[in-house]
């Protein structure tokens, strides 16, 4: 009998073991992708049915992003975007509808260049560009969504310019980290 009790309490510390690894190492990966995504980890959090879903979303995010072919913009093409964008917001001023238009065009634009997929789902573009700017992919979003917004309530009285200012220089700040490029490579190596 005194065999038996110690199987029996080794079987149980041998369990007792596996939940506690177990349970570190769904915290370290609940850590690492929060510390990955920061204030995206919490908005994807906050629309998921739970925790485990967001999370499960965020590593697919990661995992659709290893497959794709991210890349930095040649010196030159940064200069000629970076040229464009300072005649779009000269533009602002008297034209501030067309230039948001504009700034949206641009952002994609260096999207596709950069190799982001030209996607239909705008919420999955915005996934993707997720991955590698978690801090301002809400400033796309919400670009995106004062530009919508303002064509759909076009000739309601419903947008103005405030709209157009804010869209503007939601998309000014994804639009200067995309610029910079030198975060792909950082995280590659």
């Amino acid at each position: 009998m005194d065999a038996l009790w110690w199987i029996v309490i080794a079987v149980a510390a041998l369990i007792v073991l596996a939940l506690i690894a177990w349970a570190v190492a769904r915290k370290r990966r609940s850590s690492q992708l929060h510390d990955r995504f920061g204030p995206e980890y919490e908005r994807t959090v906050e629309q998921a049915d739970s925790r485990r879903d967001a999370e499960r979303e965020l590593r697919e995010r990661e995992q659709r992003h290893e497959d794709l072919d991210i890349r930095p913009l040649p010196d030159a093409a940064r200069r000629r975007y970076a040229d464009e964008w300072q005649r779009v917001q000269a533009r602002f001023v008297d034209d501030p509808e067309g230039a948001v238009g504009e700034a949206d065009r641009l952002v994609r634009q260096v999207l596709d260049d950069r190799g982001y997929p030209s996607e239909d789902d705008w919420e999955q573009r915005a996934a993707d560009v997720s991955v590698d700017y978690p801090e301002v992919v809400e400033n796309y979003r919400e670009g995106h969504g004062l530009w919508h917004r303002y064509r759909s309530s076009e000739g309601e009285g419903k947008g103005d310019t405030e709209d157009l200012r804010q869209a503007m220089t939601r998309f000014r700040r994804l639009f200067d980290e995309l610029l910079e490029g030198e975060r792909v490579e950082e995280e590659v190596r």
